[in-house]
């Protein structure tokens, strides 16, 4: 179970981060809207490692049988390596490919806040993203957010995998 999880959470994980670079090399001008649609496709595309991680385990390693238990076990380890893979690279997006990335993006939303609500309520919203924007901007919460938010994926990816493959031996044809 280790090796399979291993070895599909690198799997998950390497093509996460070559989505990631690819987009960020390969279009370079997409807005902040894009980056964040291409983000959440990325990590979509890549936690599909979960189903064929545990569709090998059922299949190649435990005889074409599969718990729900081990199924879940499974789907979590490769989506927190993946998770894990994703925050890590992230964390060197922010700290050495894009150290400005933080206040750019904050400078783009209040932009279009700004353009897009009456005065009284985008100061009170440019009043809230300050208070935030400390926080934010830590490098390490950004890790923490996006392995977060990868491995939250994971979890639903992990579910409806599980429910898909399970199988007991006499379930078989």
């Amino acid at each position: 179970m280790k090796k399979t999880i291993f070895r599909y959470g690198l799997y998950g994980g390497i093509f996460i981060c070559v989505l990631f670079l690819a987009s960020w090399y390969l279009m370079p001008d997409l807005d902040f809207d894009a980056q964040e649609i291409a983000g959440y496709a990325s990590m979509i595309l890549a936690l599909i490692f979960v189903f064929f991680g545990i569709r090998h385990y059922r299949d190649q390693v435990n005889s074409g049988t599969l718990s729900m238990a081990s199924g879940i076990k499974i789907g979590l380890g490769i989506s927190l390596i993946t998770a894990l893979c994703f925050g890590l690279l992230d964390l060197a997006y922010v700290l050495w490919l894009e150290p400005d990335f933080m206040e750019n993006y904050y400078q783009a939303v209040l932009a279009d806040l700004q353009a897009s609500l009456p005065a009284e309520e985008f100061e009170m919203r440019k009043a809230a993203m300050e208070a935030e924007k400390e926080l934010f901007s830590n490098p390490f919460i950004s890790f923490a957010l996006m392995t977060f938010t990868v491995f939250l994926i994971g979890i639903v990816i992990t579910l409806i995998s599980t429910l898909i493959l399970k199988r007991k031996a006499s379930d078989e044809i």
